[in-house]
């Protein structure tokens, strides 16, 4: 349990045929496919960085000068190689196992507010200009702008790792899907059958701007996903379970894989004595954890900027407005260590930051990144994300939660005489201009009279992203973080991310059962 905070105290507080080895293009040296070596496995240094993608100072700046050559006031390249690895555990034995690689460059001009964009999966100079120069299309004047001389830009470290997962091979790996398994089906002898999938990877990142900045990241992913089906009295459950993070093998302790597959099976074979809820409107107890992905899904996505700015929030005409009760304060985070939407510095070069979103009920801020920022006369948040070199930048979340609140959790129980208390969802859908949401529980229970009761099953929940946040009524003091692995998708986009939230009462929510 987390003692009472104030908000600044708080803030500051891929079988045979695998090939686990990393793969590098051809035209990669020796030296270069050593420059991932980065001492501990940091941000790295502009030099290292350089080396990894075949280019020099010089070459930089002739592409930058034709991203600016047809007027254009900024451009920026976005470096990106990334190698990671799955594997697939089902019915006791590996079946799938396969490795990636991808590689190239974004690059990026901006006019104002409009962007031209393309790439390149070709580092020669000539095809980076081509690219360059095709982005350039979107300034139509004959002015050139040359780039300022570059400078680096160093960068904490959120997540650093011991063992990168470059040097972790196949065989280290396979044995922790093994133990998973083996958990899991040791814990019930209703357990039919079990499937673990496990994904790793390595990014090494290189960013360069017009005005000179050189920012570097090396980011690595781990995540492992376990599923298991039951049978009980001619009944058949499933439901599923997972671990992420941006950490090595570390995250993979015994501590961990025990609790992942009690989760899981108890998950599973509380459905056999699930039942269904009774529709209509009821107060709904949000569980701590994973059912941030409301937080998420309805209330994140409409304070990103680009929403706000083109006025297709419901929030854009509310900035400095009560939105919520006096304990309710929602902060996006990109320091939180080793979690999966951290990030050193974004995807623009821009420094992390704790961003309140709301603070004690009122609106207090937007995530932005350089477009946004400019728009609104602030500073970057360090919102701008992208899924890969091949996609443009946009306003985006890291890690999203409630702080903790003045209420005790079985205080908020208690005072419940009949509703819904809701643990995990999935199959969400949401509006995401006004709001609008709806929730498939896929874990979760009655409360009657104060007391957590029988499972249930078959359950929705309908709202309003906007008016749940004015129904929050109370706020736990146990915040608790969502490591599932997350993955948050916008405008064809996908990005990891992750979420957390108190306990938290929502006083009426449509809750889409059987008719009472």
């Amino acid at each position: 349990m987390i003692p009472k905070l104030t908000r600044r105290s708080f803030l500051k507080k891929g079988s045979k045929t695998l090939a686990s080895a990393m793969l590098v293009p051809a035209f990669f040296t020796a030296a270069t496919q050593n420059a991932f070596a980065v001492p501990n496995h940091g941000p790295g240094m502009p030099g290292t960085s350089f080396d990894h993608f075949g280019v020099d100072e010089k070459i930089i700046r002739s592409v930058l000068a034709k991203g600016l050559s047809r007027g254009a006031s900024y451009c920026d390249l976005y470096f990106e190689h990334r190698v990671s690895n799955f594997i697939m555990l089902e019915d006791q034995s590996v079946n799938q196992a396969y490795s990636s690689v991808d590689l190239g460059v974004g690059i990026r001009v901006l006019k104002g507010d409009q962007t031209g964009f393309s790439f390149t999966e070709d580092l020669s100079p000539k095809a980076m200009k081509q690219a360059a120069a095709t982005a350039a299309g979107i300034a139509d004047t004959t002015k050139k702008t040359a780039p300022d001389p570059l400078y680096f830009q160093a960068s904490p470290n959120y997540y650093r790792i011991e063992t990168p997962w470059e040097t972790v091979k196949i065989h280290e790996k396979i044995p922790v899907l093994t133990n998973l398994n083996q958990k899991v089906h040791s814990l019930d002898r209703r357990i039919l059958k079990s499937s673990v999938m496990f994904r790793d990877a390595s990014s090494h990142i290189l960013m360069v701007d017009s005005l000179g900045r050189v920012t570097c990241d090396h980011r690595p992913m781990a995540m492992i996903r376990v599923s298991c089906v039951a049978s009980d009295k001619g009944k058949t459950e499933q439901n599923h379970a997972g671990l992420s993070g941006r950490n090595g093998m570390a995250l993979f302790t015994e501590n961990a894989l025990d609790k992942l597959a009690k989760q899981v099976v108890r998950r599973t074979c509380d459905l056999f004595e699930a039942v269904p809820a009774a529709g209509g409107q009821m107060e709904v107890v949000l569980a701590p954890g994973h059912s941030g992905i409301l937080l998420h899904e309805a209330i994140g996505h409409g304070l990103e900027a680009d929403f706000n700015r083109k006025k297709t929030s419901v929030f854009s005409e509310k900035m400095g407005q009560k939105v919520a009760r006096d304990f309710v304060t929602i902060v996006d985070g990109g320091t939180r260590p080793h979690a999966r939407g951290s990030l050193n510095v974004d995807d623009e070069g821009n420094a992390v930051e704790e961003t309140v979103l709301v603070e004690n009920g009122r609106l207090e801020s937007y995530l932005h990144d350089r477009i946004s920022a400019a728009h609104y006369k602030v500073a970057p948040t360090g919102n701008g994300r992208r899924q890969s070199f091949r996609h443009p930048v946009m306003p985006r979340m890291r890690n999203t939660y409630m702080l903790p609140g003045p209420h005790k959790p079985g205080e908020i129980i208690q005072s419940v005489k009949k509703g819904l208390y809701a643990e995990t969802f999935s199959n969400g859908q949401v509006l995401i201009g006004a709001g609008d949401f709806t929730f498939f529980v896929k874990s979760g229970a009655l409360i009657e009279n104060g007391r957590i009761t029988r499972p249930i099953k078959d359950v929705n929940v309908i709202g309003n992203g906007p008016k749940v946040l004015e129904d929050i009524v109370m706020v736990a003091d146990d915040l608790k973080f969502h490591h599932g692995g997350g993955t948050c998708g916008k405008n064809g986009q996908w990005v990891p991310v992750s979420m957390g939230l108190p306990t938290v009462k929502v006083s009426a929510m449509t809750v889409g059962g059987i008719q009472g």
